[in-house]
């Protein structure tokens, strides 16, 4: 393995009420690469996106996820960092309490200075011990970076990672995916290419339904 990380996808395919998404969808990354997942609206980006999660389960081809020799022993899921605009958050609750609550979820000791790191890393750390319902969307947006970092992921998967973004926020996310093409695997589902600097790999579900 070369010390690589690596996902793959072969043949995969998803239906809906007897209605097919998508059909036939094979692709394979490893550490330092970028796959790129795009298509029109509707055409199962989102969905791919959660069965590269474990979220979902495939009707019909496998997916798998072979960590490096170095990765701590985890499950799939604790292997994949997610932001998608779908994440919802304990919006009566500060971004901090949401941290300890997603530490907690994923069997992690609360860690104070690795919350403020993250936070601080997010823009978000002055406004930590507010609600997450004064937040704007794009606050709210940059926050979900922050939980989805919070165990180091070696694979990072972001649907439409610019939404409700603005300037400051797109360069917080192009730093976050920089860093994490250098020693992990990122997958970026969007119908933006300017949403991603280079990609090595790309699956178009226009051509999968």
């Amino acid at each position: 393995m070369n010390g690589r990380i690596q996902i793959a996808g072969e043949g995969l395919r998803k239906e809906y009420n007897r209605r097919t998404v998508f059909r036939d969808v094979s692709f394979s990354a490893s550490s330092g690469e970028t796959l790129l997942i795009t298509g029109r609206n509707g055409s199962g980006k989102s969905t791919l996106v959660k069965i590269i999660c474990g979220v979902l389960t495939p009707g019909g081809g496998t997916f798998s996820l072979t960590p490096g020799p170095h990765d701590p022993p985890r499950d799939q899921r604790g292997l994949i960092g997610l932001v998608s605009p779908y994440l919802q958050m304990f919006e009566e609750f500060s971004a901090m309490e949401n941290l300890a609550i997603a530490m907690g979820i994923r069997g992690l000791p609360f860690d104070p200075a690795r919350a403020d790191a993250l936070l601080e890393r997010v823009a978000i750390f002055p406004r930590r011990h507010d609600p997450v319902r004064t937040y704007s969307s794009g606050m709210k947006q940059r926050a979900r970076y922050a939980f989805a970092l919070i165990h180091t992921p070696p694979v990072l998967v972001l649907d439409e990672p610019m939404s409700n973004l603005d300037g400051e926020g797109t360069a917080i996310v192009r730093t976050v995916m920089a860093d994490q093409r250098r020693d992990g695997i990122l997958v970026v589902a969007t119908n933006d290419l300017s949403d991603v600097d280079t990609y090595e790999r790309r699956v178009d579900l226009n051509e999968r339904a």
